[in-house]
């Protein structure tokens, strides 16, 4: 079982920065892979991005590319979405989620977190 915990989310001007963190416990591999997704009121669950444990080259949504970096620590075992130049679309309940592959695809992640609400105000 792994344990996720998102924090960071808020209320935030368009343009500006946020940076949401996820908190991983229990059983954890370097092999895994931390996924960041996010879910509008009335859309489907999208893909932002995700990285290893382990490092390696991340993955990005085109949606987010050069807007947002996914990084992690693994001496903290937490793993962090920093946002710039968001935008009132971009607002939405942003999960991280666990996966054994790396993949944008929601049905590959195992374990997600209860989610952190953004709010981009224009």
């Amino acid at each position: 079982q792994v344990q996720l915990v998102e924090s960071g989310g808020g209320l935030v001007q368009a343009g500006g920065p946020l940076r949401l963190s996820c908190a991983a416990s229990g059983r954890t591999y370097r092999s895994d892979v931390m996924g960041w997704f996010r879910q509008a009121p009335g859309k489907e669950r999208e893909f932002i991005a995700a990285t290893r444990w382990s490092g390696g080259s991340p993955i990005y949504a085109d949606s987010v590319k050069g807007r947002f970096t996914i990084s992690s620590d693994n001496s903290k075992n937490t793993v962090y979405l920093q946002t710039y130049s968001l935008k009132p679309e971009d607002t939405a309940v942003y999960y991280c989620a666990v996966s054994y592959r790396l993949s944008g695809i929601s049905r590959d992640y195992v374990y997600w977190g209860q989610g952190t609400q953004v709010t981009v105000s224009s």
